[in-house]
């Protein structure tokens, strides 16, 4: 499809159930760096919730472009090297021009729970997305996600306070009406910024769910954090990991 506001052709993927009733509960998935799904068995997780008549969910793949390091991020604040700059046209192209698009190609009712998930920057962006238009998605889920996006470098007198998102969700006087899916592995990464050896991903991770928790979201009713042993900040990982955001998402 050709977004206006990116100016430029957006690839998306989208998987549909072979035939429908017409009388089902249709959920929605949207999900950034929707290229990554090529290597993973999402038809297979799909007709296994399908099949036991579990949820029927129509997952909408959204391929990231050349400019994917500035059209991810947090709209409106980019980090230190300015990456991010387009994060709010990216925004506009998911709510003003994706929607109203993968209606028209299914022809679809989308009575169910919407969601909106990305795997490392894009679920960053995800996150960013949904917390703006809690109106719009119901839940978001990040597979190791870019909480460490900061808008001061390391070697710049950097401290955690410099971290844009979580000073997003401190900021935000409301409380949007979100779920939230996050998900770690314990070798993501090598690095330790502050030598508590814990690894940085798993330090921001936990750090969003304690600004979530200040906001007053409940765990395990609003907040899930699943940190897979041995997972690593790659496709092999987030496969696996993807059946259990699924089942999270749309049978519970």
């Amino acid at each position: 499809m050709n977004s206006k506001l990116l100016q430029r052709a957006v690839e998306v993927e989208l998987y549909l159930p072979e035939s429908l009733l017409g009388n089902e509960t249709i959920h929605l998935l949207l999900v950034n760096d929707g290229q990554d799904l090529a290597q993973m068995d999402v038809e297979g997780h799909l007709y296994n919730l399908y099949a036991k008549q579990k949820a029927t969910i129509i997952v909408v793949g959204i391929k990231a472009g050349e400019e994917r390091l500035l059209e991810y991020g947090v709209a409106n604040r980019p980090d230190f090297m300015n990456r991010g700059c387009k994060a709010n046209l990216n925004m506009g192209f998911v709510l003003q021009e994706l929607l109203p698009f993968v209606t028209q190609q299914t022809g679809l009712k989308f009575n169910g729970k919407k969601a909106i998930a990305g795997f490392s920057l894009g679920g960053l962006t995800a996150f960013d997305i949904a917390w703006h238009h809690s109106h719009i998605f119901d839940l978001v889920g990040v597979f190791s996600g870019s909480f460490w996006w900061r808008k001061k470098d390391l070697a710049d007198g950097y401290s955690d306070d410099d971290r844009i998102l979580h000073a997003m969700i401190a900021e935000t006087a409301e409380k949007p009406e979100l779920k939230f899916w996050l998900m770690s592995g314990t070798e993501d990464e090598k690095a330790d910024r502050n030598h508590n050896f814990i690894i940085d991903s798993i330090d921001d991770t936990i750090d969003v769910v304690k600004e979530l928790l200040k906001k007053g979201y409940k765990r395990p009713e609003d907040i899930f954090y699943y940190e897979k042993v041995g997972g690593k900040h790659d496709v092999p990982t987030w496969d696996k990991a993807f059946p259990k955001f699924l089942e999270w998402a749309f049978v519970k």
